[in-house]
Parts: C-alpha cells; sequence; structure tokens
C-alpha cells in the first residue's frame, strides 16, 4: 500500500512539472521578486503523515541552503522532491516559481504562478506573476496581475510602483502617473522613481509637474548634470 501511495504520488509530480515546461513551452513561443515567504496556505484534499511532513521540512531545508550557496539547480531539484511527498504544498511551488524568476526562466514563472493562483489568491504571487510578465514584455498582463496585487495591498508604495512602471511601458502614461506620485510620498529618495515619474509627466504635456519631480532629484543629487539640463530645458 505504501508503495502505491508513493507511486501515485511520484506520477502526480511528474504530471506536475510536465505541464508547467508544456505550458512555459508555449508561452515561449508566443513571444523585482517579492519576497514574501507567508504564502496563503489551502485546504489540502490529502493528509500526509508526521514523519512525511518531516521529510519535506528536511528537503526544504537542504534547498535552502543550496539556494545560499547559490546552487540553483540543487535548489530546485530539492523542492521538486518535496512535491514529490507533498504535491499540494503550494507555498514549496511557490518558492520553485520565485527561482525560475531569478534564474532567467519568466515563461515557466508565469505557468507555475497561474497553476498556483488557480487554489491560492495570494498577493505575492499577483505581484511576482506581474513581474515575469513584464520581464517577458507582456506589458498589458503586467498591469492587470499587478493591479490585483494592489486591490489586495492598496497602500503599499512598491505595489503603485510596480504597477506604475508596468503602465509606462504600456504606453498608459494617465494611469501611470498618479500611481508614481502616490508612491513617491512613500519611497521620497528614490530618484528612479522621480526620473520615471517626470518622464511620464513629460509624455503627458504636464512639465511643471515634471519640473517639480526632476528639482526633487536636483536636491538629493545636486551634481547630477542629466538632471540640470532637464531642468535648464524646461525653464526655457
Amino acid at each position: 500500500m505504501l508503495g502505491m501511495r508513493l507511486l501515485q504520488r511520484n506520477r502526480a509530480v511528474r504530471k506536475f512539472v510536465r505541464g508547467i515546461k508544456t505550458r512555459s513551452a508555449t508561452a515561449e513561443d508566443r513571444v523585482g521578486i517579492s519576497d514574501e515567504k507567508d504564502t496563503q496556505r489551502v485546504k489540502r484534499p490529502g493528509r500526509i503523515t508526521a514523519i512525511e511532513l518531516q521529510q519535506v521540512r528536511t528537503f526544504v531545508c537542504k534547498a535552502e541552503k543550496e539556494f545560499a550557496r547559490g546552487n540553483f539547480d540543487e535548489v530546485e531539484r530539492f523542492y521538486i522532491q518535496a512535491l514529490t511527498i507533498d504535491p499540494d504544498a503550494y507555498e514549496i511551488q511557490a518558492e520553485i516559481a520565485k527561482l525560475y524568476l531569478l534564474t532567467g526562466r519568466e515563461a515557466k514563472a508565469e505557468a507555475l504562478y497561474k497553476e498556483i493562483l488557480n487554489v491560492c489568491d495570494d498577493v505575492s504571487c499577483y505581484s511576482n506573476l506581474g513581474l515575469s510578465y513584464y520581464q517577458q514584455g507582456k506589458y498589458p498582463e503586467a498591469c492587470e496581475a499587478y493591479g490585483k496585487a494592489l486591490e489586495k495591498d492598496p497602500t503599499n508604495a512598491e505595489r503603485q510602483f510596480s504597477l506604475g512602471r508596468a503602465c509606462i511601458a504600456a504606453q498608459r502614461f494617465s494611469e501611470a502617473a498618479p500611481l508614481l506620485e502616490k508612491a513617491s510620498a512613500r519611497l521620497s529618495r528614490d530618484t528612479e522613481l522621480l526620473a520615471m515619474l517626470a518622464d511620464c509627466y513629460m509624455k503627458l504635456g504636464h512639465k511643471e509637474h515634471a519640473e517639480n519631480a526632476y528639482r526633487r532629484i536636483n536636491k538629493m543629487e545636486p551634481y547630477n548634470e542629466e538632471v540640470k539640463e532637464k531642468l535648464t530645458l524646461l525653464a526655457r
């Protein structure tokens, strides 16, 4: 019975991994990571024993150690071994998806986050799905995913910035400006954000607002010649 049980689990995981690879290949043909650990848990159809739970924890611990060493192939291997024991461990699937983002496999990350979000309505997964879209140049899709993350966490300045950046990439400047303005209130010393905000206002023809953003940068970076030049041009 135990052998049959393990065999069924192995088959389930292999099927899951194959499904991700298939969806990833399809995505590839068409063509910031949120690091929150507390992925929302969901009710699982089956139970695992205390011994199996300890085995899962052991594999996760090994994966974390290999991650610290930069051995990403080993990290993936240990996480998949953990899923062999507990195929419904969505928090482990989320860690694999983050690994795919980190190692430049955005299409795989996209497919896996979609799989997770079918059963786990988690804000960090929406955010990372948005990043996987953004890095593939799928900007409208990135806006949608980042938007769902912001809906769940509306006061988070980093999420406002991420959505604003995606909106700029999608040429949706009127939507981007208020998002970046809100984000800049919290991230007041982020000159990259302010430069993006200034450029957005320039696209909209709001030169006074653009000048204000550049002046904020100039206060923090008084020797930034590019910003000085833009302020001079705006003053003419």
